[in-house]
């Protein structure tokens, strides 16, 4: 199938990304300003979506949408199984990229970093928020493994229910939460003739100053550049 001719209209020269008129220079506070215009806005079910890849030691490239718990200076967090696939390869390679999308604003924020595993009693709070479903669900899991159908998944829960009522749930063993450390932050704004705005902050080298052509000083640490589209 040729999709060559799919195009939809992004945004025009009257939004722009200037250097002398950013939204902030402090990556984190940007962030926020887009998500709390993302999360506003009815057209975005999911502002929190987030696409996170991984690789193994070797090198080779998994990705998967998962969504975003909590974001800060320390950086950003999601929770899901260690034994799963995405587990197995932060285990034996932590690091990760993750990259938001907001479609209405054509708008995504890629960000590059490494990975820790959150503290077992953060794990244990979020876990016990969660919605019953979302509980049984997670303890009927163990995810990315093969199963015979789905009828083994439905046979688990049913079981499952029986057992836990609300309350009750015990968090699986081998579930926790991730936090991703950013050394960089980019910032995508789409433009219809393609020439889009892209603004990376990251962590300097030991020693590096912004040289004021093609780097810049920002806020908290950060320098920051335009890329090429």
């Amino acid at each position: 199938m040729n999709v060559s001719g799919m195009r939809v209209p992004y945004n025009d020269r009257a939004k722009l990304l200037i250097e002398d008129n950013l939204p902030s220079k402090d990556p984190i506070i940007w962030f926020e300003q887009w998500f709390n215009e993302a999360k506003n806005n009815p057209e975005v079910v999911e502002p929190n979506a987030m696409c996170l890849a991984t690789a193994t030691k070797e090198g080779i490239p998994s990705a998967r949408m998962i969504l975003c718990k909590g974001f800060g200076r320390d950086g950003f967090k999601f929770f899901t199984h260690y034994t799963s696939r995405k587990g197995g390869e932060l285990e034996e390679n932590p690091n990760a990229a993750l990259t938001f999308f907001w479609g209405p604003f054509s708008r995504s924020v890629r960000i590059e970093g490494s990975v820790d595993k959150l503290p077992m009693s953060e794990a244990d709070d979020y876990f016990s928020g969660r919605p019953y479903a979302s509980q049984i669900g997670a303890l009927c899991s163990d995810q990315s493994k093969p199963l015979a159908g789905r009828q083994v998944l439905s046979a688990k829960e049913q079981e499952l229910k029986a057992t836990f009522k609300e309350g009750q749930v015990p968090k699986p063993q081998f579930w926790g939460g991730y936090i991703v450390k950013p050394k960089s932050i980019e910032f995508w704004q789409g433009q219809t003739d393609r020439i889009h705005d892209r603004i990376k902050f990251y962590q300097p080298q030991a020693n590096e100053s912004p040289d004021n052509k093609l780097s810049f000083a920002g806020e908290d640490g950060w320098l920051y550049q335009r890329l090429a589209p």
